[in-house]
């Protein structure tokens, strides 16, 4: 097993306790220690109290079981809004939010998101600034997509 699956399946019951749900796992090696990184999240929003007891209980585990034999740091947060949506979960957290995306057909898209499923969402594009010749078909402004066509998507931040 290794070290980051080890962390999963420690962080498993710690996460379900606070209805919590694991983003992911960074580690990074440098001269000095290894810093590891946990980004976790839940369908309301994380808490600093919820990332510092995960991030406790998390540690003592590890020093009891000496999963690391070198120097590490151990850092347990939300995501930041420059992190990409991943899960199927932050998707749905995140309806009514604007999304910028990017398909895997380099596509790139920016809409708001107006559902959010297992496997798609949906999006509503905004109408064209310039008024078209032809009338826009508002159900052409509805989008579909697979969550497996995406490549990256971010919460597009408005300061309006």
């Amino acid at each position: 097993m290794t070290v980051k699956e080890h962390l999963e399946v420690l962080l498993a019951p710690l996460l379900e306790d606070g209805d919590c749900f694991l983003i992911d796992i960074v580690m990074k090696p440098s001269k000095a220690s290894q810093k590891v990184t946990i980004l976790v999240d839940s369908d309301e929003g994380i808490t600093i109290q919820q990332c510092t007891s995960i991030s406790r209980r998390l540690a003592k585990q590890l020093e009891e079981l000496e999963i690391f034999t070198d120097a590490y740091t151990l850092e347990v947060s939300s995501p930041g809004l420059d992190q990409p949506l991943v899960l199927p979960r932050q998707y749905k957290k995140n309806v009514s939010r604007n999304l910028k995306i990017t398909l895997k057909t380099g596509e790139a898209l920016l809409g708001n998101l107006t559902d959010a499923g297992e496997e798609s969402i949906t999006i509503q594009l905004p109408a064209p600034k310039k008024k078209p010749k032809t009338p826009v078909d508002e159900a052409s402004l509805v989008r579909t997509i697979r969550l497996d066509e995406i490549s990256k998507a971010l919460i597009e931040i408005s300061f309006k």
